[in-house]
């Protein structure tokens, strides 16, 4: 605006109520809880899987939940591209078994850590664009709390023929809303 110049009050109020509620659009989408996130996104979990082996889900420590790897069933052979997808679709399964665990996404305080293993033919190195579909996905459903550190690791064989195998590690909320 050119100085000297003053803005009408109905201007300044038009102004106003448009920076209000461009401001709280904002925080409306970055507060959305992620259970509502999931339903905005349109995204159903599968049910929890029980364990094929000799081993629990999840473990709890303290605030800290160790989610055992989880992986689709899906044949191994599968483009870059597939296996973004199948990661995705992994990480599906492990918020089905975290949301088991703690009985709800909402007390998710952040993703610390996901490792995730790609059944990788030789020479091929695009592991961390596979382990992407997982990561995206974490970020899509918990804004800025679903950023991680990581790792992505080729390998020969998985159990199961899987394409992928992803584990993660979540900060939750203290409380006594615990399922188990």
């Amino acid at each position: 605006m050119a100085r000297g110049r003053k803005m009408s009050r109905r201007t300044w109020m038009l102004a106003l109520a448009l920076f209000v509620l461009a401001s709280s659009n904002a925080v409306g989408q970055e507060a959305r809880s992620p259970e509502a996130r999931l339903k905005a996104l349109g995204i159903q979990l599968p049910p929890a899987p029980k364990p094929v082996a000799s081993y629990i889900p999840a473990v709890r420590t303290g605030n800290l939940v160790f989610l055992a790897g989880q992986g689709p069933l899906a044949d191994a052979e599968l483009t870059e591209e597939e296996g973004y997808k199948a990661a995705r679709a992994t990480i599906l399964t492990s918020l089905a078994v975290l949301r088991a665990e703690i009985g709800s996404l909402d007390r998710v305080r952040r993703i610390v850590k996901l490792v995730g293993w790609v059944n990788s033919a030789p020479g091929f190195t695009r592991q961390p664009w596979v382990i992407n579909g997982a990561s995206d996905l974490l970020v899509e459903i918990f804004g800025d709390a679903g950023k991680h550190a990581r790792s992505s690791v080729g390998a020969n064989e998985l159990p199961l023929n899987l394409p992928v195998e992803i584990e993660i590690v979540v900060e939750v909320a203290p409380g006594s809303a615990d399922v188990r």
